[in-house]
């Protein structure tokens, strides 16, 4: 029993981090109908601009390579840089498309992907780096001594910024003017601007929370499987998730995390031996086609009706 009750707390916390791949996709989609393709691009971005620099500001300012200063400003010049890149997304990409239909859109993210992710390397070269939070990835002491279940110090610092990040959007989305606004565009774009919001203006803001979120993303995954290119491929984890909870629901993409994690590590361990292995790399998309054929709007998605 100890036993399952460790598999399944890890497969929850390593759930939370497909879950904050899958709110940058909900967040860009609620607001401007877009699947954004490139999302695994803008994490991989991310964190290779973190690191980057992290890499010369140390002889640009005189400064330790390990110092907390050096950190926080690679953070907010990466945060800066997710700026720019979502506001240019939008005005170069996105704008130009409005009403077009969805799968011009989605192509247009696609040929956006293979864009970042040259921009990217071309900017700070292809070399496999290490990313460190200050958090190593061990059993936390007091439950191996006293329960002797294993779980990791890393993730549950991981799920504890996904639970802050999800209650920071929740509070930005209920009780700012911001958030508001970006509610009423979700829900009618033209009833939106007949009251005055400013489509554009709104665009520009999910885009840059989404990279944001992108950053946080890139960094916890970066720390934990090294900044490198496979960092683009996290966006196809988080395809099942979206499809579970939902692809216009903040809380459906951490539910749907959870629950693709969680049956993703159990399957791996209980199912895995008796399939020869590699069974995680294809259950959350079995489970994902499952699920779509017995309510394909998701656990929180909104069920449309086609009228004749």
């Amino acid at each position: 029993m100890q036993f399952f009750i460790e598999v399944l707390i890890g497969g929850l916390l390593s759930g939370v981090m497909y879950a904050l791949v899958a709110l940058g996709f909900v967040l860009i989609y609620k607001a401007s109908g877009v699947f954004n393709f490139a999302q695994g691009a803008m994490v991989f971005f991310a964190a290779l601009t973190f690191v980057g620099f992290q890499e010369v500001l140390p002889g640009w300012l005189g400064l330790e390579a390990d110092s907390s200063g050096v950190f926080w400003l690679a953070f907010l010049l990466a945060f800066v840089a997710m700026i720019v890149l979502g506001s240019l997304t939008e005005r170069i990409v996105l704008r130009p498309l409005v009403n077009q239909p969805h799968i011009t859109l989605f192509m247009a993210t696609i040929g956006l992907t293979y864009v970042i992710e040259g921009l990217a390397q071309m900017t700070w070269g292809a070399t496999v780096r290490g990313l460190d939070l200050g958090i190593v990835d061990e059993p936390i002491a007091w439950l191996m001594d006293n329960y002797e279940i294993g779980v990791s110090k890393f993730d549950l610092f991981a799920a504890g910024v996904a639970a802050s990040l999800v209650a920071l959007l929740a509070l930005l989305f209920q009780y700012t003017k911001v958030g508001r606004a970006l509610r009423a565009v979700a829900d009618d774009h033209q009833a939106a601007l007949s009251i005055g919001i400013p489509l554009q203006t709104i665009w520009r803001v999910v885009w840059a929370v989404a990279g944001f979120v992108a950053l946080v993303a890139g960094m916890i995954w970066g720390a934990r499987n090294g900044v490198q290119f496979a960092l683009t491929f996290t966006a196809l984890k988080a395809l099942p998730v979206l499809i579970l909870g939902g692809f216009t629901s903040v809380p459906g993409a951490i539910v749907g995390g959870l629950i693709i994690g969680a049956s993703e590590k159990l399957a791996e361990v209980y199912v895995g031996p008796m399939v020869g292995g590699g069974i995680e790399g294809w259950f959350p998309y079995m489970l994902a086609l499952a699920f779509l054929l017995v309510r394909p709007e998701g656990l929180f998605g909104e069920k449309h009706i086609d009228r004749v």
